[in-house]
């Protein structure tokens, strides 16, 4: 079987596995649609097999890490899904109370990648928490097309609550100082958008390709922002002019990054999206961010 590289695949395939990964196609439609791109020695499962995210390969910081405690918790949702279970990580002997920062997952639950993500943050020498949205029907399933199909059945702005609750969890929680910053990925990026408006003691927020709030919405905005977007990223980015249009308007603290020719989804390692030297860029951006931000 040809061995696929980045460079061999198309725009579209990346365009049409975008579009499978919001819902906007079902596995059929998109295992059909690859079927035009098979060519040259390509197959639709070799395709399959390499767009698709692998978690075993890629995960940085396991959760065994001897440098950090990682552990899973619970907190009450009141306003959205009730009991909320989410990994809580900090890193090891540690005397002093540390800033958190709430991780958000994308629209499938908290899967590998994600939790991976929060450990990254800890040993930054935060304590971060990164919830499971999908606890109430049984938390991530275990992999992606159930965790999609999962998610599509909850109501997102319950979800919302259930991240706001976390903020309040960590936010008291006994290891925090009480600065606590929020940083998400896709959906996760609406929802660290949409906690900035909500949340008026959030210290800040830093959305990834993230879907943007209604504009009466952003004047409530205290907390300073970090965006980074995609540059490849037509359908999120559509929304960010007038984003930034309200933002200026009301004289709220933000920067924002367009990383050029990537892809939505650059961040995450596990797929061919991913940009290394963007991914890398925009994490260094990020934890300076929260390191001058949260204290």
């Amino acid at each position: 079987m040809k061995k696929i590289k980045k460079e061999d695949i198309s725009q579209e395939v990346f365009d049409l596995y975008d579009d499978y990964a919001h819902n906007r196609i079902d596995r059929r439609k998109f295992v059909e649609q690859l079927s035009v791109y098979a060519v040259g020695g390509l197959t639709v499962s070799s395709l399959m097999s390499f767009i698709m995210p692998d978690y075993q390969e890629k995960i940085q910081i396991k959760a065994d890490n001897p440098g950090l405690i990682t552990e899973s918790i619970e907190y009450n949702s009141p306003k959205g899904g009730g009991k909320i279970k989410g990994q809580l990580s900090r890193p090891v002997n540690n005397k002093k109370k540390l800033p958190g920062i709430i991780v958000v997952h994308e629209n499938r639950g908290l899967n590998p990648h994600i939790a991976d993500v929060g450990r990254r943050a800890a040993l930054e020498g935060f304590i971060s928490l990164a919830p499971d949205a999908l606890t109430p029907l049984g938390g991530y399933p275990g992999n992606d097309d159930d965790g999609r199909a999962l998610q599509s059945q909850r109501d997102r702005n319950k979800m919302l609550e259930d991240f706001i609750a976390a903020f309040q969890y960590l936010k008291t929680h006994p290891e925090c100082d009480g600065n606590v910053g929020v940083v998400g990925f896709c959906f996760g990026g609406w929802i660290s958008n949409m906690m900035a408006v909500k949340l008026p003691d959030l210290k800040a927020a830093v959305p990834f390709y993230g879907g943007q709030p209604e504009a009466a919405d952003v004047p409530t905005i205290k907390a300073p922002l970090l965006l980074h977007y995609a540059g490849l990223d037509t359908r999120v980015n559509a929304g960010w002019p007038a984003y930034e249009e309200v933002l200026k308007a009301n004289n709220i603290e933000y920067s924002a990054f367009i990383y050029p020719d990537v892809n939505h989804g650059f961040h995450n390692d596990t797929t061919p999206r991913y940009d290394e030297e963007a991914a890398k860029l925009a994490w260094k951006r990020t934890v300076e961010f929260f390191k001058e931000k949260l204290k």
